[in-house]
């Protein structure tokens, strides 16, 4: 039978909670029931002095500090939650709640693979959900009212979350896909697509089933939550512009630790310097002032670049080369010793060539005797061949892992 996790802050939403396992258990759904309220309530699967444990503290410390309350319970329930999905107890998580309570559930769901269902009915749907969802497949559905009691409409929702997770749970519980081929990640930008797409193609007819990623910040996020979830054999990593925007500070950062899990994980990566030749901003009137005099292009009415400079470069390397030096797996680099972009190129609005030799000095001086191997290449990143090269690449360092 497959098993929905309730979590929710029992000592203020004990009337909906009661609800929604009731409705679950006559659809045919088991439940565990965990609370993350500061407060303790009884007849919980998990009851919140557990919870606290599990964030290493005691639920009584907790009491009258509303907001360390809600960040350790949602460390706690992260970590119980995830124990009981790795013992296979667990094929769905759904919480309902108001800032707080969502905040605590968000962090739960979050911490489980991609693929096992998670919904989250929340008064916070409707504006920024970012801070919920992150890199993760997390599903929320607008409450219309507050959580605060049962009625008229919130029955109605409740009710259609009810029937949404028990049907999810139920084809999980069913059994998870395999994929038939082996898969690798790719990450691309607009002005490394033609890269990408070779590689894509390239991967594809060696028998690998090909996920791209677009490298906006969420999406290195995401490709790095898949790594680390283990359902990735290799990656290509061709774009590793965000690391540009987390150094200078530009609106598509993945945060500081991209370009670690996979390294973390030991699984190959092929990667290359895709597009550190910019750092991505908003409209153009929305580009910080201390940048006014800077290589601006626009590169549309809600996108504006800017060219990174020989000094950012050379740290841009070193940063890259730290990384790729502490992988525990088979790293290769590729340098397009042509052009980063599709705009860093002879007679490109980006075209620096002093940057760029920044750029990749600063790498293999950082690499130089770590077993990371170091390719240079005539062609631009975007040139026919460069692709296709990096694919095969990585296809290399995936057999003689294997073997």
């Amino acid at each position: 039978m497959a098993t929905v996790c309730l979590v929710g802050t029992l000592d203020t939403k004990r009337a909906e909670y009661d609800w929604l396992r009731t409705r679950l258990e006559v659809d045919g759904v088991h439940t565990l029931l965990v609370d993350a309220g500061s407060s303790g309530s009884e007849g919980a699967d998990v009851p919140a002095e557990e919870v606290a444990r599990a964030a290493g503290a005691k639920l009584e410390s907790l009491r009258g500090d509303r907001g360390r309350a809600v960040e350790t319970m949602a460390r706690g329930a992260a970590v119980v939650v995830r124990r009981l999905f790795d013992e296979g107890r667990v094929d769905g998580v759904l919480a309902v709640g108001g800032s707080g309570g969502s905040s605590i559930a968000a962090a739960v769901m979050r911490e489980l693979p991609v693929g096992v269902p998670k919904l989250l009915v929340s008064t916070m749907a409707s504006g920024d959900v970012r801070p919920y969802v992150g890199e993760t497949d997390v599903t929320l559905m607008y409450s219309v009212v507050d959580i605060a009691g049962l009625n008229a409409v919130s029955t109605t929702v409740f009710g259609n979350a009810v029937a949404a997770i028990a049907a999810m749970a139920r084809r999980r519980d069913e059994g998870v896909p395999v994929p038939e081929r082996p898969v690798v990640a790719v990450t691309m930008f607009g002005v490394t697509t033609p890269a990408a797409d070779e590689a894509r193609a390239e991967l594809a007819g060696l028998g690998y089933e090909v996920l791209v990623f677009h490298a906006t910040g969420s999406g290195g996020r995401a490709m790095e939550k898949l790594v680390t979830d283990g359902l990735v054999a290799g990656v290509l990593d061709l774009t590793t512009t965000e690391l540009a925007d987390e150094l200078v500070g530009g609106v598509l950062s993945a945060g500081p630790h991209r370009l670690e899990a996979a390294g973390r994980a030991g699984v190959p990566q092929v990667v290359s310097v895709g597009a550190l030749d910019m750092v991505n901003f908003g409209p153009a009137d929305t580009v910080p002032e201390r940048f006014a005099e800077r290589n601006l292009l626009v590169h549309n009415p809600t996108v504006t670049l800017m060219r990174t400079t020989p000094e950012e470069t050379a740290q841009l390397g070193t940063l890259l080369g730290r990384k790729l030096r502490a992988a525990r797996g088979p790293v290769s680099v590729l340098l397009p010793l042509g052009g980063v972009s599709a705009v860093d190129v002879p007679g490109g609005p980006f075209h620096d060539p002093a940057a760029d030799a920044a750029l990749f000095t600063g790498l293999t001086e950082e690499l130089a005797g770590s077993a990371v191997s170091v390719q240079r290449r005539e062609e631009a990143i975007n040139d026919p061949g460069f692709g296709a090269a990096a694919a095969r690449e990585l296809h290399r360092l995936i057999g003689e892992r294997k073997s």
